[in-house]
């Protein structure tokens, strides 16, 4: 399974694409980020600008375009601090379903604390005892303390990076007064959260985020570039953080926008950054800092792999989109499994043998391994009209992957498979075009025999062989057990199938096959039957004297 998992935050949006491993671990084929500085002027319940949005909705396009292009089977979007506090955050969150189908949440402060914690401690082993982990946002910190198992302390302080910028500096470069104010002020947001986790005790600093990792880059860099691999789980004493800060205040924009290593990007944002992470380095007497690349989007994989894995197991059984979503509509149903699973491949055995008769396509041959796997799905609700239970069911039932029209076709094909014939007046049936209501008629009957022959639920119809004449189909079973009540239930419900095809239907024993058994008392049938369990029997209706169809017959496409 592939899932994109995407991060709306106040001065970025991320979007990773992981590979779901049996183990349930994954792998990441894919990143992409924009800064699109989506809080710039929108927090503390401020809109939203229409600049920023346009840049997000924009870069959220190009996300969704590059996870298709991974046949990606879920994307799952989380917004953070930007959206929570933007008295605009809905009318946004709308804007991104209409414009690119993605359903994306809102989550808390506390919430995208753990996950960027579970993310943490993915990536950096913890066995040693419990971890803090930092992480410096666009408008908020998030800071945890926990083990790989446990998160004991959640918190998200209001100190992001934006939000500081755009409160304290004022000044290139910021004077020291300014840097004594914020420092206070990010001291004492965090003072009871720090005091509380000094008291537990931790055994190592975690940082993620781009902003910890740019500084981390700045305090190893020595001058130079430092690539994100170098920097993966490296640890950098505290007191080389200290160094940066003291550094980048010191500096103006413009020479920031110099340094090596530093994103040109976060150059403006990067004096907050560093006051922020040494001020709760120093109030948590942390010696050191690990590097973590991961963070609120593995997180969310992570969420999405622990809270859904049946789906992915049903994923990796079905890879196809629209056969998995039946399979899951069957079993949310509680279906008969073996006996729907038995219908299906008599169907599938008589649409093939008859394919010269009905002349349908492949896809009409899908629909009807659908239908037949779910035709009796609304004996879930009760078995009396179960076969109009089946029809709601499937049309309700959330198939992905099939256009509406698909849908009503399967749902229609359960409808009829028990009792009653399709009419023009029937909802559902009245409107489909002249060609698939041809197609929900011939499945429909097909899958009437192909149910009569499993009638007892012991499969005992091994295989079935076609031998067609001029007028006729003759049947020919091969029995793995007792076939009489199969016969019998066959021979009474091939009439719209015999129609269907034009032509005559006869079922008969193979020769060699197990005895069907012998009956005193027999329901009675319309029609010539041979008694012999060995001989023909004849559909219910003979349409015999009906020619077969012509080369202009209607194909199982929808009109």
């Amino acid at each position: 399974m592939r899932i994109a998992a995407i991060d709306i935050g106040t001065n970025s949006v991320h979007m990773i694409v992981v590979q779901v491993r049996p183990d349930r671990s994954f792998e990441v084929v894919d990143r992409e980020k924009e800064m699109v500085r989506l809080g710039a002027g929108g927090l503390g319940g401020r809109a939203l600008t229409e600049a920023a949005t346009a840049s997000a909705l924009q870069a959220l396009s190009k996300f969704r375009r590059l996870a298709e292009s991974h046949d990606v089977d879920e994307i799952v979007g989380a917004a953070t601090s930007a959206v929570r506090e933007a008295d605009n955050g809905r009318d946004f969150l709308d804007a991104i379903l209409d414009r690119t189908g993605i359903r994306v949440r809102v989550i808390s402060g506390a919430e995208e604390a753990k996950l960027i914690h579970r993310a943490a401690v993915y990536g950096v082993d913890v066995a040693d005892g419990p971890a803090v982990v930092i992480d410096i946002g666009g408008g908020s910190v998030e800071l945890t303390r926990g083990t790989a198992a446990r998160i004991h302390v959640a918190h998200s302080a209001k100190i992001g990076v934006i939000r500081l910028t755009e409160q304290f500096v004022r000044t290139d470069p910021i004077v020291d007064r300014d840097v004594r104010r914020m420092t206070d002020y990010v001291s004492d947001e965090i003072s009871a959260v720090v005091d509380r986790i000094v008291k537990l005790g931790f055994e190592r600093v975690i940082g993620t985020s781009g902003t910890i990792l740019s500084l981390g880059a700045l305090a190893v860099g020595s001058g130079r570039a430092v690539g994100s691999d170098a920097l993966r789980n490296r640890r950098i004493p505290a007191k080389q953080i200290r160094r940066v800060r003291r550094e980048l205040s010191g500096m103006t924009l413009a020479d920031r926008l110099r340094i090596p290593g530093l994103d040109p990007r976060r150059a403006d944002l990067a004096v907050a950054g560093a006051i922020v992470l040494d001020t709760i380095l120093k109030r948590l007497g942390a010696r050191d800092l690990t590097l973590c690349d991961l963070a609120l989007r593995e997180g969310l994989a992570l969420d999405y792999i622990r809270r859904n894995r049946a789906q992915i197991a049903n994923i990796e059984r079905y890879p196809d989109v629209r056969r998995r979503s039946v399979f899951e509509l069957a079993e949310r149903c509680s279906y008969a499994r073996d006996h729907s699973r038995q219908v299906a491949r008599l169907a599938l055995e008589l649409f093939d043998q008859t394919q010269p008769a009905h002349r349908l396509d492949g896809r009409a041959r899908e629909w009807l391994e659908y239908a037949a796997l779910l035709h009796d799905i609304g004996v879930h609700i009760s078995h009396g009209r179960h076969h109009k239970h089946s029809y709601y069911l499937v049309k309700n039932g959330d198939l992905r992957g099939f256009e509406p029209e698909e849908v009503e076709v399967m749902a229609l094909v359960t409808r009829y498979h028990r009792r009653g014939q399709p009419k023009r007046s029937h909802d559902g049936y009245g409107q489909l075009g002249s060609g698939a209501r041809r197609t929900v008629r011939t499945l429909a009957a097909i899958v009437r025999v192909a149910e009569s022959l499993d009638r007892s639920h012991q499969h005992s119809v091994a295989s079935l062989d076609i031998v067609p004449g001029a007028q006729d189909y003759l049947v020919r079973l091969k029995p793995d057990g007792d076939t009489e009540l199969e016969v019998w239930a066959a021979q009474r419900s091939a009439a719209p199938l015999a129609k269907a095809l034009r032509r005559v239907i006869r079922f008969e024993v193979a020769a060699g096959g197990a005895r069907t058994g012998a009956r005193k008392a027999r329901p009675k049938v319309r029609g010539r039957v041979h008694r012999t369990a060995a001989a023909p029997v004849e559909a219910a209706a003979d349409p015999a004297g009906v020619p077969a169809p012509d080369a202009a017959a209607a194909t199982g496409r929808i009109h």
